[in-house]
C-alpha cells in the first residue's frame, strides 16, 4: 500500500477504532449516569435521617450516617456498577478520607465556594488513568443542610447528646463547625471504562 493510501485508510479507520475502544468511551454518557446516581442518594439519606431523628433524636440518628449510609452506597454500587462513597476534607468517619484525586477536587470545590459559587452546584467529572486503566471519576459536592447542623454545626447548634455520642464513636472527629449551605464533603463515584 502506498504511503498516501495508508494515511487515508488510517484517517478513515481512526474514528471507528476510537469509538470501539473502551478507553475512548463517551464521557458525556458517564457524566449523565454519575449525575443521576449522585442526585438520588442524598435525598434518600435525608429521608432516613429525618425518620431516625423523629424516633430518637440526633444522637440516635448518628447510626444512619455511620451504618446505613455506607450500606446504601454499597447497594447502589452493586446495582449500578459504580463505586460510590462519601468523602470530606474534614472527615468524621476514618473511611471517608479522600484519595489524592478526590482531595484535589475537594480543594477546588472549597476555592470555588469561597469565591461565591453555591456548594449545591459544584461538580467535576473526568476520565483519568489509574494503574494503566481508564476510569471515569465524578464528584458532586454535598452542602450542609439545616438538618445536619445538630451533629456537624457550630458549638451553639450541636445537640449535646449527639456531640457526646460522636465523641464516643469518633474520637478523631473533624466534621463540626459548619453552617447551612457550606461544603460538607462530596459524593464520589468511579467506574472503569
Amino acid at each position: 500500500m502506498s504511503r498516501p493510501a495508508f494515511v487515508i485508510a488510517t484517517l478513515v479507520a481512526a474514528p471507528l477504532l476510537f469509538a470501539a475502544s473502551p478507553s475512548f468511551a463517551d464521557p458525556v454518557r458517564y457524566l449523565e449516569d454519575a449525575r443521576k446516581l449522585a442526585s438520588t442518594m442524598p435525598p434518600k439519606l435525608v429521608e432516613v435521617l429525618e425518620d431516625e431523628i423523629a424516633k430518637g433524636g440526633p444522637a440516635q440518628a448518628i447510626s444512619v450516617c455511620r451504618d446505613k449510609a455506607p450500606k446504601m452506597a454499597a447497594a447502589a454500587s452493586e446495582q449500578s456498577g459504580w463505586n460510590i462513597r462519601r468523602v470530606s476534607l474534614k472527615n468524621r468517619n476514618p473511611k471517608a478520607v479522600p484519595d489524592p484525586w478526590e482531595r484535589s477536587v475537594l480543594e477546588d470545590f472549597d476555592r470555588r465556594a469561597a469565591a461565591g459559587e453555591s456548594a449545591a452546584t459544584l461538580e467535576k467529572g473526568e476520565v483519568v488513568s489509574e494503574g494503566g486503566q481508564q476510569v471515569y471519576r465524578y464528584m458532586k459536592a454535598l452542602p450542609t443542610r439545616e438538618l445536619c447542623l445538630q451533629c456537624h454545626g457550630t458549638p451553639d447548634k450541636l445537640d449535646p447528646a449527639a456531640r457526646a455520642r460522636v465523641g464516643e464513636l469518633y474520637p478523631e472527629d473533624k466534621a463540626t463547625g459548619y453552617s447551612a449551605g457550606q461544603l460538607r464533603g462530596a459524593m464520589t463515584l468511579k467506574k472503569a471504562l
